[in-house]
């Protein structure tokens, strides 16, 4: 794995953070927030969690910190206070990502889960699974935005890839 690979998975997970909260925004605020039989309660539950995993991980790979526990949802009462939050995560995940090499990349992280267990992992399984991780659970909320009429539309990979400019071969 390389950072040119890496950064093409977080356009992708932030390309399709942004459809999933766009059609959020096109539902009530009692949509939000009610129970929709997800694994994390509701559309905002759902998201919330996102959210906090790319937190997390980031705190754990960029700063060595690993944090005793995940945000809380009624940490965020509006689409307007996660949307906000969300978009300075992302700066800070970008700029972070921005200043790794292919070596950090392949480099190893250490690092405690919020139940404090030790675990290590290549830095690119780390990265990999926080844009995995969010595929999951966007598509929990994707499914309770739909069943509001608000369906965020394609969010597979592949839609992103083909909607951006082809990226020229390296010379032979």
């Amino acid at each position: 794995m390389n950072t040119a690979e890496i950064a093409t998975l977080f356009d992708y997970n932030y390309w399709a953070n942004g459809r999933v909260l766009n059609a959020a925004s096109r539902v009530t605020p009692a949509q939000f927030v009610a129970p929709a039989g997800l694994s994390h309660g509701s559309v905002r539950g759902a998201l919330v969690h996102v959210l906090s995993a790319e937190v997390v991980w980031r705190l754990r790979c960029q700063e060595g910190i690993s944090p005793p526990a995940m945000l809380l949802e009624t940490g965020f009462p509006t689409l307007d206070s996660l949307r906000e939050f969300w978009n300075e995560e992302e700066q800070a995940m970008r700029a972070y990502l921005a200043g790794l090499t292919d070596d950090d990349i392949n480099g190893t992280v250490r690092y405690k889960t919020t139940k404090r267990v030790s675990h290590q992992n290549p830095l690119w399984h780390l990265l990999a699974h926080v844009v995995n991780h969010g595929t999951q659970f966007r598509g929990e909320a994707a499914v309770a935005l739909t069943a509001c009429g608000q369906s965020p539309g394609d969010l597979d990979l592949i839609f992103f890839l083909r909607a951006m400019p082809a990226i020229p071969a390296p010379p032979a």
